[in-house]
């Protein structure tokens, strides 16, 4: 048959991440939770930071937009997920897998800018103290969340275009839980090297690029923390920093794995597991390991808890 008499897909079949009944239930009921405690736990940071004045400062500002990129993250996958692990027919329309991958990115790729833009307010935090409050101004914490977004927005609609820009005629059957474009890139009806060689370069900015910020930031906070007098303001450094690097290494470690990889038809089947990391369980960990590891947020909470 030739191209011409050949149909474009109107809608994709989504494998999931088991196709066996059981299996489904035991998923469902496994990422209903996880979901339930994402909702919890990154809408309870944001109402403490509000609600609290205390945490009215750039880190706590940062992980308040940081909570709220967490929620939409999750939710642009986790919701249709859940409904396909309880029907048979696991579809989703080509605009809505459209729709789909694009909040994805743009939630994805801010995460990235925010969290290289928390390690920033630390190393500023800890190796310039004396100059923290007129360096990390409100406008300019207000321009790097600004400029989160945007960078989210711009890789996304570059990623997205490339990736939709290709012609869909084949299978329609995307072995994956929800529309991500490595996963799509193999039904194309085309060459897909270009969108690759895209994809890869888009990752660099958007991955390399603020992981060596995080890095340069740490390798600073290091050497200075090492040089501290007292052994209480050590812990102190240590204990609020370890906590985003802990998040840091769970993202950044998955997301690269999937992405950097120049060949997306090389992709197999753990691909998909590896990515419920950075598009799932990183969104429910966030709140948790701010909160928990955090005397701030903590008495925060208690104060709240007390009226």
């Amino acid at each position: 048959m030739g191209k011409e008499n050949q149909t474009y897909l109107t809608e994709f079949i989504l494998l999931g991440l088991s196709s066996d009944h059981q299996t489904q239930v035991l998923l469902f009921v496994i990422f209903l939770i996880i979901y339930l405690l994402t909702l919890f736990g990154n809408l309870l940071i944001i109402f403490l930071i509000h609600v609290d004045s205390r945490l009215h400062r750039p880190m706590y500002f940062f992980l308040k937009n940081l909570s709220f990129t967490d929620l939409c993250f999750s939710t642009t996958i986790v919701p249709n997920m859940l409904i396909h692990f309880l029907v048979m027919r696991k579809s989703i329309s080509f605009t809505g897998c459209s729709i789909q991958m694009f909040f994805f990115l743009i939630m994805g790729c801010t995460e990235s800018s925010l969290l290289a833009v928390m390690s920033y307010d630390r190393y500023v935090a800890v190796c310039k103290p004396l100059h923290y409050s007129t360096i990390m101004t409100q406008g300019f914490c207000t321009l790097l969340v600004i400029g989160s977004w945007a960078s989210g927005v711009s890789v996304s609609l570059v990623d997205t275009t490339f990736t939709l820009s290709l012609p869909y005629r084949g299978p329609n059957v995307i072995n994956h839980y929800f529309c991500e474009p490595p996963a799509l890139l193999k039904l194309a009806s085309e060459e897909t090297y270009r969108a690759e060689m895209v994809i890869f370069a888009m990752g660099v900015v958007i991955l390399l690029g603020p992981m060596s910020l995080i890095l340069f930031s740490y390798w600073n906070i290091i050497s200075t923390v090492t040089q501290m007098q007292s052994g209480e303001g050590r812990l102190k450094v240590f204990s609020t920093c370890s906590s985003h690097f802990i998040v840091v290494i769970f993202f950044y470690g998955s997301t690269i794995f999937t992405y950097m990889q120049p060949n997306a038809k090389k992709m197999n089947e753990g691909d998909k597991v590896i990515s419920v990391f950075y598009s799932i369980i990183t969104s429910m960990m966030n709140p948790f390991i701010y909160s928990l590891r955090n005397k701030d947020v903590k008495e925060a909470l208690r104060k709240v808890l007390r009226r």
